[in-house]
């Protein structure tokens, strides 16, 4: 265990593809990286069943399985990893202090990976059958739906973005929308509503996500009608948003008005030295494992040369 007077080098917070990416390099850079696995161990690839899109897998692989691999991976080069997650954090001074469950520690830089949080409906059969029809990324499960029946519930540029995305692959998509107009920009608005494989259903919510294995149909209220009616579909994806996973760095780091942790410009150095960012906690654009790793890549060699500048400084 670290203590104030020996510090650890770099702890890292999440341990999706960005904070496993940032540990393989900290690790092969000899500095002994220390991983919290927080709420969620392996981030939101661990709820995704098939990925075909992660370069170096020609025949795709499961989510799980993935996230395995590169844990796998930085332990190899000795990462060490700790199932806690993070309580709080003090960015105050050097070393930062931190506690975790029943750890506390010391650290000389600290890279955040904590991800965000897809906003779901919070229903009971969603839930259970995400991966399984339901999912909260048409760019990474679009694919699957080729010539088959799907919804987006969303109003605003993400749900209009993602139902004109759908439309290269599903046969029909409906864009359940809870009000009587689109949120999204004009541009994107007038895209979604002149596609004609886009049926729109106005003030419509989902109740119910139907099926046993996988998503077999949605049940829907009209709240102006007051009904409700079964949809026979295969897949149903939310578009209402993410949650950056960043409240407990909120006191200490900059964040724009949905609390993403805001990096320098082709940087993940954050508004603290030695604090650096990466991942979908501070990517607002992407949010794709792949840039995802990319970032973590980034932050680790950030976090090497700042700790390098800090010896040859001292």
């Amino acid at each position: 265990m670290s203590t104030q007077e020996n510090p650890e080098k770099v702890v890292i917070f999440g341990t999706g593809p960005a904070g496993l990416t940032a540990a393989i390099y900290a690790a092969r850079a000899d500095l002994e990286p220390l991983v919290y696995d927080g709420m969620q161990p392996g981030g939101q690839l661990t709820i995704t069943t098939d990925v075909e899109n992660f370069p170096g897998f020609a025949d795709g692989i499961m989510g799980p399985e993935l996230m395995d691999i590169l844990r796998a991976q930085a332990a190899r080069f000795g990462t060490r990893f700790s199932m806690n997650a993070l309580d709080s954090i003090d960015l105050t001074s050097r070393p930062f202090h931190y506690v975790c469950g029943d750890e506390e520690g010391w650290a000389d830089s600290v890279i955040v990976a904590t991800g965000a949080s897809a906003r779901y409906l919070g229903l009971e059969n969603e839930i259970r059958l995400q991966g399984y029809g339901v999912s909260a990324c048409a760019t990474c499960d679009g694919f699957f739906y080729r010539d088959r029946v799907v919804a987006v519930v969303g109003g605003g540029d993400s749900a209009a973005e993602e139902a004109s995305f759908l439309t290269k692959f599903a046969s029909k998509v409906y864009l359940l929308v809870r009000r009587d107009e689109l949120r999204a920009s004009k541009i994107m608005a007038q895209r979604v509503l002149a596609n004609e494989k886009v049926e729109v259903l106005w003030n419509t919510s989902v109740v119910d996500v139907l099926g046993d294995d996988t998503v077999t149909g949605i049940r829907v209220k009209d709240s102006k009608a007051n009904e409700e009616r079964d949809i026979t579909l295969e897949g149903l994806f939310l578009a209402i948003g993410h949650t950056p996973n960043s409240s407990a760095f909120a006191d200490w780091l900059d964040t724009d008005g949905s609390g993403y942790i805001e990096t320098a410009a082709d940087s993940t150095a954050t508004n603290i030295g030695g604090v650096f960012a990466c991942g979908d906690v501070q990517d607002t654009q992407y949010r794709q494992a792949v840039t995802a790793a990319g970032s973590g890549c980034m932050a680790a060699l950030e976090a090497e040369r700042w700790l390098e500048e800090q010896a040859h400084s001292a």
